[in-house]
């Protein structure tokens, strides 16, 4: 479900009758946009690489050092298996160089934090796409749901979503009848970078 803007906002914005596009249908562009924007922002978040189960501890590998610390309170999600996504209490923080992992896996850095799960053991899995982490109450959905910045960088972002799907071709022509530059490339985010830069987390520049 859309955290930032709603499908009546954005139905504002298009101009579009709900007999037309129904809230499903623009929620799930709203969604899509979120999922554009939201992992750019400063956020308590960490992205999942990787997990693993023993002896009744859960073992989540991040893609970049993480901010968790024993005693707060994560939310899993996007994790196979489903064992792994909730609400968990994190029991320790670690980096683990590649030589000292248990499992056979390709050299790298990996920085892990831990709960309990009671369960069965489970080996490493890698997680495509991505899982993410986040504080309890404080992902980037939470954080930003009222900064009007960040609204109008999803709502921007959502009505050209919903203009790529509807314009013939996925191009948008001009009064000259010119067709523009196809709006769902690279340069998506560039288009409201402008509105994001003082909640930009830099580091996801280098991932």
């Amino acid at each position: 479900m859309p955290s930032i803007i709603t499908a009546s906002e954005l139905r504002t914005v298009l101009g579009v009758s709900s007999s037309l596009y129904s809230d499903a249908y623009l929620e799930g562009i709203i969604d899509a946009s979120e999922q554009v924007i939201l992992p750019l922002l400063t956020a308590n978040t960490a992205a999942i690489a990787g997990v693993y189960l023993s002896n009744n501890v859960a073992y989540f590998m991040t893609q970049r050092p993480n901010t968790f610390v024993a005693g707060q309170s994560v939310v899993v999600t996007g994790c196979l298996p489903a064992t792994f996504n909730g609400t968990f209490t994190v029991t320790s923080n670690f980096y683990q160089p590649f030589y000292n992992l248990p499992f056979s896996y390709a050299p790298g850095e990996y920085y892990v934090f831990t709960a309990a799960i009671t369960n069965a053991d489970i080996g490493f899995r890698q997680v495509i796409p991505a899982g993410a982490a986040s504080l309890s109450g404080a992902s980037a959905a939470t954080l930003y749901a009222n900064v009007d910045a960040v609204e109008q960088a999803v709502t921007i972002v959502s009505v050209e979503i919903f203009q790529s799907v509807v314009a013939p071709g996925g191009q948008i022509e001009g009064v000259d009848f010119a067709p523009s530059p196809f709006r769902m490339g690279r340069s998506l985010q560039n288009r409201v970078i402008g509105l994001l830069g003082n909640y930009i987390d830099v580091s996801t520049m280098a991932m």
